[in-house]
């Protein structure tokens, strides 16, 4: 019996795999790694499919590292730093479909990204966190396009010349500094006409109102969970989550610990229950076509019961467990990503 297809709306293995490849320590992904949450051989195992990957600039090549997160400001680096970055993880992301045999794919439409996930391939749809690698101009955006992005979200934690971030505060609020910048707003309406996904996922309350105002798109959240039952600020509070079912969003359930627990607490032991008591209050808000998974894999600390792709079927049977129908279980999954997609135009 073939696992459970699962596309994942957030990770960060291609940071991974550059980063080490810049140290001349190159990862085989096609090997288990101990040190990755992703892998094909933990992906083939767990049912994992692909979905949304990352590329994202850390602080110190962006000299913001002495800053407080949440706090760098945006004036002190150059995008170019950040391009580099990012066409290096491009170039990781065109290494492993080349040497994969056909098992990687490079997803640019969600009917792409389905037919891989359908084929028990590996659909890699590219995604940036954080417009760092953008200029002003968005002469890099256009490249990066032809390349095959197809979604991004303006900030990180930090604020950039489109945005400000939200700080990983605990207790916290996200409701800290200004929206988003002329630019930034230019930045969506851009996004709307090439239609490349936006992600409120890092975005403080203000951004994330001026995106719902300017953007003609559902609106998406990749890997965020629940404020009322984990006061973080990278949480959505209800009034969001309200917005994005009002648009017939998404919403992808964060696997990272310290935005389940209701400690805040970054301690790998989180219970599938409290998972799933997340999804619950997604269902309440988005209902049945407006919840996804977001893990986080490879970017944060994971529960002890979902430590990579290859412990993916825990959390399905925990869905199981809960009475939900096969047909939910699929939405969940993967198919809510893919009709999302097509809503959005990808």
């Amino acid at each position: 019996m073939s696992k459970q297809i699962i596309l994942d709306g957030h990770n960060d293995v291609l940071w991974k795999l550059e980063a080490e490849f810049a140290k001349g320590q190159a990862l085989n992904f096609f090997e288990q790694q101990d040190s990755l949450n992703i892998d094909a051989v933990k992906a083939k195992q767990g049912g994992f499919c692909g979905g949304l990957f990352a590329m994202y600039t850390s602080n110190e090549p962006l000299g913001a590292a002495e800053m407080p997160v949440g706090g760098q400001p945006h004036d002190n680096y150059d995008y170019r730093v950040s391009l580099d970055k990012v066409s290096a993880m491009l170039a990781a992301a065109y290494r492993l479909e080349r040497a994969s045999d056909g098992y990687v794919v490079i997803c640019k439409t969600a009917d792409e990204l389905n037919a891989a996930a359908e084929a028990h391939k590996m659909g890699i749809m590219l995604h940036i966190e954080g417009c760092e690698a953008i200029d002003r101009n968005f002469n890099s955006l256009e490249l990066l396009y032809a390349a095959g992005l197809r979604s991004l979200g303006p900030v990180w934690s930090r604020d950039n010349i489109f945005g400000v971030g939200v700080p990983f505060d605990f207790p916290g609020e996200p409701d800290t500094g200004a929206g988003l910048s002329d630019v930034g707003i230019e930045l969506i309406k851009i996004c709307n006409q090439m239609n490349i996904l936006v992600d409120l996922s890092h975005l403080n309350e203000k951004g994330f109102w001026d995106v719902a105002k300017y953007s003609d798109n559902p609106l998406m959240a990749t890997h965020s969970n629940i404020y009322e039952l984990c006061k973080t600020a990278r949480n959505l509070k209800d009034k969001q989550l309200a917005a994005i079912a009002e648009t017939k969003g998404i919403v992808g359930l964060n696997y990272a610990t310290g935005f389940l627990n209701a400690s805040g607490d970054m301690d790998e032991d989180v219970s599938l229950d409290l998972m799933l008591e997340h999804v619950e209050y997604m269902l309440k808000i988005l209902g049945e076509d407006g919840v996804a998974l977001g893990s986080d894999f490879d970017g944060a600390p994971m529960p002890s019961q979902v430590q990579s792709t290859a412990d993916l079927p825990n959390l399905v049977n925990r869905f199981k467990q809960a009475g939900y129908s096969a047909e939910l279980i699929d939405k969940i999954c993967y198919k809510n990503w893919i009709s999302f997609m097509r809503r959005s135009g990808i």
